[in-house]
């Protein structure tokens, strides 16, 4: 049975070995293959930086024990084609993994190779950000994506206010994929590339020269460049012999400016004068411990690699190391997880065998999908700092230096981080920090500019193509006072062509630009295919009375309103004459019914206040009637004979004498108005009622009112009636709406303002329903459109706004609008405050009143039992005492004097100032009647 198991078990090892080849778990050589290009500022540095990392890490006892690394390098000459070719070479070879490639080209091609062959593709300069982890599993970018670059240059253009940029790029994968997430990244922020200039791989200088000569007459002068070391160095120094790295310009170069120029172990003066005050971007690493070592024993390395040649470290060759110490680890991990390196034929290479290729000699790496798991992995300190990957395959915490390229050196001005955008705070800092991209955080130092200047460049001009400005304008057929064409000369003049001239004259630059009119001249123009003509390209700008409604700043962006345009309602009205009522007018029902009820309620109170005390205040009913009505009417005109001798009531009688004063003032100037002044009526009061109304509306041909009245307010169309002039405008008024003419017109401010100058039988009523104003239009995102706002507000400011309306519109006086079509009524509420005022002291007296006559009832009730007491010699019963209240008010009916009492008394009572100092006198009498008073 042993026997048998152990024959088993050969059996099993020999089917093994047939159907592949087999490594021990724990190899002692592993071999690993690397592409790149090593006459080039990245391989270079490259180079060196992996044979340290294989050495140290062949030296490492703690990594990868008992097996050596083994990198392979190979230059692909910045071939695409031969590092295609070498790349299939190591899959020949029983290769792992390759490092590289360093082209994002070549990457593209070898990645599908790489997938079909599971061999982990690791390269630490292919940055295009179409490389995904998505479409290719087997590609793992060991740097920073361009995806993350182009956001850092997007935030930068955002930071300094520019809006256009050009971007100049190789037109390969490299090139055309990072210009397209620059635009990404740009759209983001309401910014886009107005031009891309794509330069060839190995393009001729003249050819260079050619499509800078083109970026140049563009209008952007914000140009972002992204090449390789070769043609970027060229188009620098193109553009420096062309001009175009003077003064307002801008120049971004991604980050293989900075790699070619922290590899140089000495500058030249001659190159960097072509590209002074150039912006470029680095990417970021921290200062490791590995870091540190490897930059101090980099001149060592170096001079024994190159033989003498001298060159510096940068920070792709900062990845290429912690790329080969990524791999050390994840085939460390590989094996102690149980992975055995195993090769095995491909079974698709065998039905394409033959021929001179030997593709049948590429092998399938068994264990590539679990190598590429321990690489995915991967979690140490590197030379760059933290390597790690996020979930979507890119190294974490990407960050760049911004840098400054100033007379002979580089100089920092900044850093930008995924975690909180531009600082000048490095970003290891921040790390630490909670992550703020508020914008009074993204700060970055002053940056000098080409021209050796300090203030940011505005970062656009006029396009150097020959071409004036075109702008076009409405070739109005009606009120021509604002923009008109001559039809003879062609010459445009009106309102608003001057406001646009005085702006353009306060710019800082030369505006090269022609007027070209819209229209025929003999009806006006529609103003929506007006806009349109900016979307069609065939106008730059509008200039004109063009209203900024909603759906026109969806497809243009607008200047500042240089002046107001709400819709108003236009309509005939009829002069009113007074009638033999006409004295009733000033007040309305209401306030001839609340100030008749305060002089009954004034009568009264007074009569309460005087009755006790004063004589003319008393007598037969019937006359205190008569007294109460007539006292109160007489104040009207400050006629009442009475005189009120208690303290109350001439309190109450001086309010009320200065509420008469006011209100009689107020119905003497409201009748004046009425009978010496032309008022106007209408049976429209506003757009409600107009609407409301079932007539027909008028409009002007080519505003947006028509759009407004049928899908803003629900107007039916059939009512609304096209109108093209002034002469229009006054027959449909004046025509009855049911022979043709129209209620009422509906049009901007400006317009029946021009109108009503013009023709007095006409007036505004209501007020505005709709705010808006007019301005220049232009394209979406025009820098032009930001700097003439400044101008009109510029012109707001010193006057001569005001000045331009009045020499084109001042030409008479218009109509008031609606508080002289009817006369305003003096309502209840104009007073209000002086009824409760009137009425509150009226109240306070009449309390005060009761309390005092209460206290004097209660003093003569006391004094009164106490004589009916002394008189009888007992107790009052119950039975004789008076009903109480029948008691009080007989009490109060009575005059003062009808009582006796004490010194005391008359002390107490006289403190509450309910007469005027008489003394009472002696009475027998218990009891009165209303004759004997």
């Amino acid at each position: 049975m042993k026997f048998m198991l152990h024959m088993l078990a050969i059996f099993c090892c020999l089917c093994s070995c047939t159907l592949g080849k087999n490594i021990s778990v724990r190899p002692n050589v592993v071999n690993v293959g690397a592409l790149f290009t090593f006459n080039s500022a990245i391989g270079r540095a490259a180079k060196v930086a992996i044979a340290a990392a294989v050495k140290e890490i062949n030296n490492d006892s703690g990594i990868l024990p008992g097996t050596e690394l083994v990198v392979q390098m190979q230059d692909s000459n910045c071939s695409g084609f031969i590092g295609i070719v070498q790349a299939l070479q190591f899959m020949e070879r029983d290769t792992v993994a390759i490092i590289g490639p360093q082209s994002s080209v070549v990457a593209h091609v070898i990645s599908h190779v790489a997938n079909e062959l599971q061999v982990p593709l690791m390269s630490f300069a292919a940055t295009d950000p179409t490389l995904s982890s998505l479409q290719y599993p087997f590609f793992v970018r060991t740097t920073h994506s361009d995806q993350f670059q182009m956001a850092a240059i997007a935030q930068v253009v955002e930071y300094y206010g520019w809006t256009l940029v050009t971007a100049i790029f190789i037109d390969d994968d490299y090139g055309r994929n990072g210009i397209s997430s620059l635009g990404d990244e740009l759209a983001k922020r309401r910014m886009k590339i107005l031009y891309k200039a794509a330069i060839k791989p190995g393009a001729k200088k003249s050819e260079i020269a050619s499509v800078l000569v083109k970026a140049a007459m563009m209008e952007s002068r914000v140009f972002i460049l992204h090449a390789n070391a070769d043609s970027g160095l060229a188009v620098l120094s193109l553009a420096h012999n062309l001009g175009m790295t003077s003064s307002g310009y801008v120049w971004i170069a991604t980050d293989w400016l900075s790699s070619f120029l922290d590899s140089a172990f000495r500058l030249d003066i001659g190159l960097l004068s072509t590209m002074q005050g150039v912006l470029t971007l680095r990417q970021h690493t921290q200062n490791t411990r590995r870091k540190n070592m490897l930059a101090s024993e980099w001149s060592a390395l170096a001079k024994g690699d190159n033989g003498g040649s001298r060159f510096l470290l940068n920070s792709y060759g900062l990845y290429a190391y912690d790329t080969v110490w990524m791999i050390a680890h994840a085939l460390d991990a590989f094996f102690s997880s149980g992975g055995n390196i195993s090769f095995s034929i491909d079974p698709k290479l065998r039905e394409v065998a033959g021929g001179a290729l030997h593709l049948e000699a590429m092998s399938v790496f068994d264990g590539g999908a679990l190598l590429l798991e321990s690489i995915r992995k991967a979690n140490f300190m590197g030379a760059t700092g933290p390597v790690k990957f996020d979930s979507d395959g890119n190294l974490i915490q990407p960050a760049y230096d911004i840098v400054n390229i100033v007379g002979s050196g580089l100089r920092t001005i900044g850093y930008w981080s995924n975690y909180s955008g531009l600082s000048i705070v490095s970003p290891e800092t921040l790390y630490k920090k909670q992550s703020n991209w508020t914008s009074e955080n993204q700060k970055l130092h002053s940056a000098i500019w080409p021209g050796e200047t300090v203030t940011r460049p505005r970062g656009w001009v006029f396009p150097n193509n020959g071409n004036d400005l075109r702008i076009g304008v409405p070739n109005r057929a009606s009120y021509r006072q604002f923009v008109s064409a001559d039809p003879e000369t062609g010459v445009v003049t009106g309102f608003c062509i001057d406001v646009f001239v005085a702006a353009t004259n306060l710019l800082q630059y030369p505006v090269p630009y022609k007027f070209l009119p819209f229209g025929n001249g003999s009806v006006n123009p529609s103003y929506r295919e007006l806009i349109n003509q900016i979307l069609t390209n065939e106008f730059d700008a509008v200039v004109g009375d063009i209203s900024i409604v909603t759906n026109r700043t969806k497809v243009v962006d607008f200047t500042q309103p240089y002046a107001g345009s709400g819709l108003v309602i236009l309509t005939a009205v009829k002069r009113q004459s007074s009638s033999g009522w006409a004295f009733l007018q000033p007040f309305t029902t209401r306030m001839w019914c609340l100030t008749g009820l305060f002089f009954l309620i004034i009568g009264t109170v007074i009569w309460l206040l005087e009755h006790r005390i004063n004589d003319e205040f008393r007598g037969p009913p019937v006359k205190q009637v008569i007294t109460v009505f007539w006292f109160s009417f007489s104040t009207l005109f400050f006629a009442h004979r009475e005189d009120t001798r208690s303290t109350l009531g001439r309190f109450v009688i001086i309010i009320w004498l200065f509420v008469v004063m006011i209100v009689q003032s107020s119905y003497t100037a409201s009748l004046t108005s009425i009978l010496t002044v032309q008022h106007l009526s209408s049976p429209i009061k506003g757009i409600d009622s107009l609407i409301a109304s079932e007539e027909p509306i008028g409009y002007q041909v080519g505003s947006f009112a028509k759009n407004y009245l049928v899908y803003e307010l629900g107007v039916s169309l059939s009512r609304l009636k096209a109108l093209g002039s002034p002469d229009e405008y006054r027959n449909a008024l004046e025509l009855d709406p049911r022979k043709g003419g129209v209620a009422a017109i509906v049009d901007e401010l400006p317009y029946v303002e021009l109108f009503l100058s013009q023709n007095d039988k006409f007036a505004i009523v209501g007020s505005e329903f709709t705010k808006s104003g007019w301005g220049f239009a232009f394209p979406r995102d025009s820098p032009l459109a930001v700097d003439l706002s400044t101008a009109i507000l510029t012109l707001s400011e010193n006057g001569d706004l005001q000045r331009i309306h009045d020499k084109w519109l001042l030409s008479g006086t218009s109509p008031s609008q609606a508080d002289e079509l009817e006369s305003d009524r003096l309502q209840v509420r104009s007073f209000s405050a002086l009824f409760l005022i009137c009425g509150a002291a009226c109240l306070l007296a009449l309390a005060i009143h009761t309390c005092v006559l209460y206290r004097q009832y209660s003093l003569h009730v006391a004094s009164e039992r106490a004589a009916l007491a002394a008189d009888a010699g007992a107790v009052v019963s119950r039975s004789s005492r008076r009903s109480s209240l029948r008691a009080f008010l007989s009490f109060a009916d009575r005059r003062e004097t009808e009582f006796p009492r004490s010194s005391k008394d008359a002390a107490a009572i006289g403190a509450g100032g309910s007469h005027s100092g008489g003394s009472f006198t002696s009475s027998n009498s218990a009891s009165t009647s209303m004759s004997s008073r």
